[in-house]
């Protein structure tokens, strides 16, 4: 389950609602499977009050908190996250942390790519830093957050000239 761009393929012009069960389509989901997840989704993304108005009114945050949940409803093996934590305030953030360690625990692998360096230590078994498209490190990732943490600026200097 891909949460690259989150809200990212809603159809403006749909409903929330109509956005929900045209998102769980595309991964294979059912009208009855949906339904059976459909006030779990609104729950987590807390939009109870909103799902029947087009998607075009929601402020990206609400569009945000849509993809995340329906991206963590659907029973997927593997999430692709894409900082997509930056957005939402902090209590969403912790929600969402708190709901790809369930996720984990439950053996869905999470790919996470950040430059959020706490939350790569905090969060995940194992880190790479890409330069330019190639792997420059791997391993636990304390040893990588320091490795950029010495080398980090550098690229970034070699980038910005």
């Amino acid at each position: 389950a891909p949460m690259l761009e989150l809200g990212v393929g809603f159809h403006p012009e749909l409903t929330g609602r109509e956005n929900v069960f045209l998102s769980t389509s595309i991964f294979g989901l059912g009208r009855r499977q949906t339904g059976a997840i459909y006030d779990r989704i609104v729950d987590f993304a807390e939009l109870d009050g909103f799902m029947d108005g087009p998607v075009k009114t929601f402020s990206t945050g609400m569009a945000m908190r849509l993809g995340f949940a329906v991206a963590t409803h659907i029973q997927a093996d593997i999430l692709l996250v894409d900082e997509v934590l930056a957005v939402g305030d902090r209590a969403f953030q912790e929600k969402c942390l708190a709901r790809m360690a369930e996720l984990r625990s439950r053996g869905c692998s999470i790919v996470v790519v950040s430059h959020d360096l706490p939350l790569v230590q905090r969060y995940c078994d194992r880190a790479y830093l890409l330069v330019e498209g190639r792997i420059a490190a791997e391993g636990v990732p304390a040893e990588v957050v320091a490795r950029y943490g010495r080398e980090g600026a550098a690229i970034e200097r070699a980038h910005a000239v």
